[in-house]
């Protein structure tokens, strides 16, 4: 599996629908996988998702219902997310950062002349749909670092416990007879936990939101 282009991030970048009447066909109906609030997302969305993810990992899109299941929740955090987004004034990555990314993924993968346009037409999205999805997880990055790192200041004695408890016999373990220093790991100590608090606030606050918001979900969408 590939390690994906910004990293792995929880939460999928997804199509923004607006419902455009109080009554839908059957037809319509039937596509319409989840609601949150008055913003939908749609079966062809949930697979959409899991094809450009598929093309970052190098792997064949999984379209079982368990696999949706899990895409489209992490596609109801999105909306939560989105939303928070456009009432706040957090920052937001320009798109045109996305392009060194873009570049480096079609040499590590694609380097012949046409096989990053082969790949995307095999995989049934396009450039504008990895762009898109790319744009996601480098604004959820920028919100996390924003709205919770921000707030998760780790201390000496966190550190020092941690790497007591938990890194301290794993190097012994690994590399038996070395001295095995809290200096040499502080930093990276420092980072996880940071990152770890991080996570657990940004899953309270999603918790919240999802309990104030009108979810809808129609699981025959799923199969």
């Amino acid at each position: 599996m590939r390690e994906r282009c910004l990293g792995s991030v929880a939460p999928r970048l997804s199509m923004i629908l607006l419902l455009g009447s109080l009554v839908l066909s059957a037809e319509v109906v039937d596509r319409i996988a989840a609601s949150v609030d008055s913003q939908i997302i749609t079966k062809s969305d949930i697979e959409l998702q899991i094809r450009v993810a598929a093309l970052q990992d190098g792997v064949k899109p999984d379209l079982s219902p368990a696999h949706k299941r899990e895409t489209l929740d992490a596609m109801i955090d999105q909306k939560l997310i989105q939303r928070d987004l456009q009432n706040s004034r957090y920052p937001l990555p320009d798109p045109a950062e996305l392009n060194p990314v873009i570049d480096q993924f079609k040499r590590e993968h694609y380097p012949e002349p046409g096989q990053y346009e082969q790949a995307l037409a095999s995989y049934g999205i396009t450039d504008e749909d990895l762009r898109a999805l790319l744009l996601w997880e480098k604004t959820l990055t920028s919100f996390i670092d924003v709205r919770f790192a921000s707030t998760s200041q780790i201390t000496e004695q966190q550190i020092a416990d941690y790497f007591e408890s938990t890194v301290k016999p794993a190097a012994e373990l690994a590399h038996p007879g070395q001295q095995v220093r809290l200096e040499d790991y502080h930093e990276q100590i420092e980072k996880k936990l940071a990152a770890d608090r991080a996570n657990a606030l940004m899953e309270t606050w999603l918790k919240g939101a999802r309990r104030r918001a009108q979810i809808v979900v129609h699981e025959e969408a799923l199969q």
